[in-house]
């Protein structure tokens, strides 16, 4: 088992004097460095609980490089090459990469720095993805339906679903996640089928549900709200949260075939050649988490709800490796994977390092 206590060497500049950090302690599985080492890839995870984004590679020996920015309650993350979109309490944050291939600054190979920010109000943004078109859309899980920034506006509304008969700021469905498929908007995620505010509260044990974007068709219903759909070697993946099931849609048959149990409330994923990573949250103790079946199948086990990262073999349905958070961070919304990647940061706003990198375009 590798340790880091607290956060070891990457703290922010800002953070690193407090006479009383939080307590924090992240452990793995004897082999997931190795694992990381092997893939040669870094991961990225939020927790809006917490109020950060960190980010996990490799330092130069070998060991588990920790490093965390704090943005309020972020959530959505989309990483591709050299550019992160990060959605947080009231923006959604456009980061990058400053590194040339090759190039390293204090020994990470990869630099975020944000360049852009889009003031959306609180729009609970959840999901986000980047389309062929190079268009960012988001769930706008606050108004029920996808949206895309506006340089004018809060947002700009794209596309709801059919039950939804109008935008309304009163969180009727809890749209929460977006798949891409074919670079466009291909399959969305919702808790319940209500045209009622906050009517899915009442339907978390089986009213979850996902929807083709293109024909408006219901593909599969009766889901415990599920999270995190994503389309991959032409299979609909999703997080039957729930239930604590990780697995796939059969959109001939339109049923959701679980694969792996996984022993917390899961949020986030990420696929990277034969493996799935996703994310782990432990229990919320009010309402809404509550009478899940996934309480029950925790107890069956008789394990506790877990706060993590648990990496999966899709050809086996194993958990291989896992990464485990206790302390501060009880819960996590996304993951992403950053391929070719093995040390990466960055630049937060809480430091003087915003002021002093600078970037110059030939």
């Amino acid at each position: 088992m590798v340790k880091a206590s607290k956060f070891d060497n990457a703290q922010p500049a800002g953070d690193r004097h407090s006479q009383n950090p939080p307590s924090l302690e992240i452990s793995t599985s004897r082999q997931f460095t190795d694992w990381l080492r092997e893939q040669n890839l870094s991961l990225a995870f939020t927790t809006y609980q917490a109020g950060k984004i960190f980010f996990i590679g490799l330092q130069p020996n070998g060991k588990l490089s920790i490093f965390e920015r704090t943005f309020d309650r972020c959530m959505g993350l989309w990483i591709s090459g050299d550019t992160l979109y990060l959605s947080s309490l009231y923006q959604i944050w456009r980061f990058q990469n400053a590194l040339e291939p090759g190039q390293t600054y204090q020994g990470y190979d990869r630099l975020y720095v944000p360049q852009v920010s889009y003031v959306t109000g609180d729009l609970d943004v959840h999901d986000l993805i980047v389309d062929k078109s190079d268009k960012l859309i988001f769930a706008n899980t606050l108004f029920s339906c996808l949206s895309t920034i506006s340089t004018t506006h809060s947002f700009q509304p794209l596309w709801q679903p059919p039950y939804i008969t109008k935008l309304a700021a009163e969180d009727r469905c809890h749209l929460n996640g977006v798949a891409l498929r074919d670079g466009e908007p291909g399959f969305v995620t919702s808790v319940g089928q209500t045209d009622i505010t906050d009517g899915w509260r009442d339907r978390r044990q089986d009213g979850g549900c996902v929807i083709d974007v293109k024909t408006q068709d219901i593909v599969t219903e009766g889901l415990s709200m599920p999270h995190s759909p994503r389309y991959y070697r032409g299979k609909l993946w999703l997080l039957n949260s729930g239930t604590g099931q990780f697995g796939y849609v059969d959109l001939k048959r339109g049923v959701f075939e679980p694969v792996t149990f996984c022993p917390g409330y899961l949020r986030g994923c990420a696929f990277y050649g034969d493996y799935a990573v996703v994310g782990l949250s432990k229990s919320r103790e009010n309402k809404t988490f509550s009478g899940l079946a996934l309480d029950e199948k925790l107890q069956e086990q008789l394990v506790e709800p877990r706060c993590g990262l648990m990496v999966i073999d899709l050809r086996s349905g194993d958990i291989v490796h896992w990464l485990r958070i206790e302390g501060v961070v009880r819960e996590l919304y996304d993951v992403a994977v950053l391929p070719g990647v093995r040390r990466p940061m960055a630049i937060g706003l809480k430091s003087d390092e915003i002021r002093r990198v600078i970037t110059i375009k030939d």
